[in-house]
């Protein structure tokens, strides 16, 4: 491979000397405190420009340039916030609409519990009625057997009071 560059052309080197005048004439105005000095003044009016723009816009009650951007940002905050909030909303409607399914049973599950229940409750009424709410009677062998028990403690008799006398006195009856 050939690694001579290629020859310059004359639009290539134009072009070239070009850029270099360019380069020089803007060192020289850059230096220059002259064109400096115009440059600064001109930012400065500019600047001054703007502020009495606004105020006279504050003055007027308009939104200025800057109130405009600021609502602009604020109202793309709101929006992505927005944006957040619906996002949560549909995640959860998706979850209710899951749960739902889940714990809604269908129609032929329902009517076999119900089914079940009255199975149950038939069930739980025969044995109420096969249960005779009373004691059953005791055999006679059993009965018997009480004559074996402890006798049973003698009352306890209190005894009488004596009765009291009465003192004499010193009337004597007529």
């Amino acid at each position: 491979m050939n690694d001579e560059p290629a020859p310059d052309t004359l639009r290539d080197r134009l072009t070239r000397q070009g850029e270099d005048a360019l380069g020089k004439v803007a060192q020289e105005l850059l230096e220059n405190p002259l064109v400096t000095g115009a440059l600064s003044r001109a930012f400065d009016a500019r600047e001054r420009a703007v502020a009495a723009q606004e105020t006279a816009m504050s003055a007027l009650n308009l939104p200025s340039a800057a109130d405009l951007e600021r609502l602009t940002r604020r109202l793309r905050s709101v929006s992505q916030r927005l944006e957040g909030i619906e996002d949560g909303v549909d995640r959860l409607d998706r979850r209710f609409e899951d749960v739902a399914r889940v714990a809604a049973p269908p129609d032929d599950r329902l009517a076999a519990i119900e089914a079940q229940v009255l199975k149950l409750s038939a069930e739980v009424a025969n044995l109420a009625t096969a249960m005779d709410s009373s004691p059953p009677p005791m055999p006679r062998e059993q009965e018997r057997l009480a004559v074996d028990a402890a006798p049973a403690p003698k009352p306890r008799v209190r005894p009488k009071p004596k009765p009291r006398k009465r003192a004499a006195t010193g009337k004597q009856g007529a």
